[in-house]
């Protein structure tokens, strides 16, 4: 059986806060166990490491303003995406659709204005989320004595579908893909693009269990031991398909 619950007590993070500390306190209360997973939203890591901007800093450059006018955005939280971005592969909608440093292809960078205190403030994805997710795994060993799996997660949408589901940015002692390629279903038959993204999957499914208005950035998952594993892995990292594989750039 797979269960999620929100944790409850954390406060709003700030930078330079100690994310694993006070996810450890708010965990006391459901027995963090081998095997757990622990499903972060981005934001409150983003903020405990000063991944923020405010856009009262920012000097937006003339391609800003173009895009800025052009989306009716604001040029300086425009400039703010673009100086996540590696790359812009459309503007359209009032949205950037970006390849971030990282390589996660989304709207805007992840630059994002919600659920942030102040109204002149915006907050970026980790620079590192898998490094990110393997701190928090190895502090949090050294606190509780128990390494589980992280899992960093932002919310994307979908090029062909309404609304959006939170998928792993960042992960650290899970498996985040299980390939059935090769195998037998049911039937006997072999499979050939079975290929489950298991971290996005408990990402979507963590996202269920919080409340979006009730600062609860951090989902306890319980009932993927199978997928946890003693070492790091290869992080959400592995989810990225390369560009020359990209059916759509």
């Amino acid at each position: 059986m797979l269960t999620a619950v929100a944790l409850d007590g954390l406060p709003e993070i700030r930078s330079g806060d100690d994310l694993a500390e006070l996810i450890a306190t708010a965990a006391k209360a459901e027995d963090l166990r081998a095997g757990d997973v622990l499903v972060v939203a981005h934001k409150a890591v983003s903020k405990a490491e000063g991944r923020s901007r405010a856009l009262a800093s920012i000097e937006p450059s003339p391609r800003a303003k173009e895009l800025a006018h052009q989306l009716d955005k604001d040029p300086r939280h425009v400039q703010a995406v673009l100086d996540e971005s590696r790359v812009v592969l459309r503007a359209a909608r009032g949205v950037l659709i970006c390849v971030t440093h990282q390589g996660f292809v989304c709207a805007n960078a992840g630059v994002d204005a919600s659920n942030v205190a102040g109204s002149d403030t915006v907050v970026l994805l980790p620079r590192d989320p898998d490094a990110s997710a393997r701190r928090l795994r190895r502090q949090l060993r050294e606190l509780v004595g128990i390494g589980p799996g992280i899992l960093i997660t932002d919310s994307f949408g979908r090029a062909w579908r309404h609304g959006q589901i939170d998928v792993a940015v960042g992960c650290a002692g899970l498996s985040p893909l299980e390939d059935w390629r090769g195998r037998p279903d049911a039937a006997g038959r072999e499979l050939r693009a079975t290929w489950i993204a298991v971290a996005d999957q408990l990402a979507a499914a963590a996202d269920l269990a919080r409340r979006k208005d009730g600062r609860q950035p951090v989902v306890l998952v319980r009932g993927a031991e199978r997928h946890v594993m003693e070492v790091d892995g290869p992080g959400a990292a592995a989810l990225i398909r390369p560009e020359a594989e990209d059916l759509f750039r």
